[in-house]
């Protein structure tokens, strides 16, 4: 796994360390799994800012995969992130 940073959207304030793997990669449909690093209250609705391994930023929604839920006190969910914009346009974003 990646590791990566999640921002909330509207304020790109930094909310957590995250483990991630892309799963896809296609400019109009990227998607991937995430795991929070820590125990943070993420909701399922609005946007998110992804911060990859390789510095690009991405603006993407969460879904979180209940049945997926890591063994731990707290648990830790597994979200599906999925891509808001094409990965063509976040990549000319950092030239």
């Amino acid at each position: 796994m990646c590791k990566g940073k999640l921002y909330s959207s509207n304020d790109e304030q930094f909310m957590v360390s995250v483990d991630y793997q892309l799963q896809s990669e296609a400019p109009r449909n990227w998607w991937g799994e995430l795991v929070p690093m820590e125990v943070v209250r993420i909701s399922d609705r609005g946007d998110y800012t992804i911060e990859l391994e390789d510095n690009r930023k991405c603006r993407c929604y969460l879904q979180k995969r209940v049945n997926r839920a890591t063994i731990g006190i707290p648990p830790r969910y597994v979200y599906k992130f999925s891509g808001i914009d094409t990965l063509e346009q976040i990549a000319s974003k950092n030239d």
